[in-house]
């Protein structure tokens, strides 16, 4: 059984199982996500929803209090070098040199790791619109975000682990990371975790999707289940009447007979029940990715 779980392990990219992390003012509670080798994961979540800690833990910059952490199919520690040369991991916080060039920074990265690819450096050199020769200092926001995806791209790694790697960029800079970011899942091999709090950002590019609200994971799926899944009930009931005790179905507003409900399990079955029990079902809508969002934390808050 032992050697079926290591098998199993070893074919996911990232494996966090019951992660929990403890500060002052806040923790991780619990956090179990697994991702499979070539595919592109989304990490959904407010502000200090633990976004960036869960990350800074599978780096290996925090250490959990309890819980198994394995990247690749390997433990992760602050110590391992081997496994962080197959690791991307870009994070707001991360500085460049601002004395130093482009190029310089191209060199430095490429004496640091092996599989660094000129050929590929050049050409996004060439698509992000940036100029070897130009120091740091003298870039925009938008051109320091593109310097260092580059140099991390350009490193060919097996996982990527981008935290909220659009922060600050205008549409046209967003829509080029996005377009290089689904280049680099071509191969199947390569992994992505991509964090932000911008459901449309992740709905673009990713297969599956977790929210994560106030340290917790408070759901999980492919993003195509998603969406099948939660549907917006609108009725009108009668004087009396009692909403049906059906897994996933919540009330969201009423006014008078008039009754908006929210399902996160809808199938006709759901309308049936609601018809017998009374109620007429005047439309059924189906919500987006950021309406989803919110009414999982809204219930996991509740």
């Amino acid at each position: 059984m032992s050697a079926i779980k290591d098998t199993v392990e070893t074919q996911l990219a990232i494996h966090l199982d019951s992660v929990s992390k403890k500060y002052k003012h806040f923790e991780i509670k619990s956090v179990s996500i697994s991702i499979p080798r070539g595919a592109v994961a989304g990490l959904i979540g407010p502000n200090g929803a633990g976004k960036t800690t869960t990350m800074r833990i599978l780096m290996g910059l925090v250490t959990p209090d309890r819980g198994d952490v394995k990247v690749l199919g390997q433990p992760i520690s602050p110590n391992d070098t081997t496994v962080k040369q197959d690791i991307g991991y870009f994070s707001d916080d991360m500085r460049l040199y601002k004395p130093e060039s482009v190029a310089w920074h191209m060199q430095f990265v490429k004496s640091l790791f092996p599989a660094w690819d000129d050929e590929y450096a050049d050409e996004l050199i060439h698509k992000f619109g940036l100029i070897p020769e130009q120091s740091i200092k003298s870039l925009s926001h938008g051109q320091r975000v593109k310097t260092m995806l580059l140099l991390i791209f350009a490193r060919r790694p097996k996982l990527l682990i981008l935290d909220e790697p659009t922060n600050g960029l205008d549409p046209v800079a967003k829509h080029e990371v996005h377009t290089e970011i689904m280049r680099v899942v071509k191969d199947e091999d390569r992994t992505i975790l991509y964090s932000s709090h911008n459901t449309q950002d992740v709905e673009q590019i990713c297969d599956s999707i977790t929210f994560i609200d106030r340290g917790q994971v408070i759901a999980s799926s492919v993003c195509s289940e998603f969406l099948d899944k939660w549907r917006r009930i609108k009725v009108v009931v009668p004087d009396g009447w009692q909403l049906p005790a059906l897994d996933g179905l919540g009330m969201d507003s009423e006014l008078n007979r008039y009754r908006v409900l929210t399902s996160s399990a809808y199938t006709e079955e759901v309308r049936d029940l609601l018809s017998k029990s009374g109620a007429t079902v005047e439309a059924v809508e189906a919500l987006s990715l950021e309406e989803i969002f919110l009414q999982s934390v809204i219930r996991g808050r509740g």
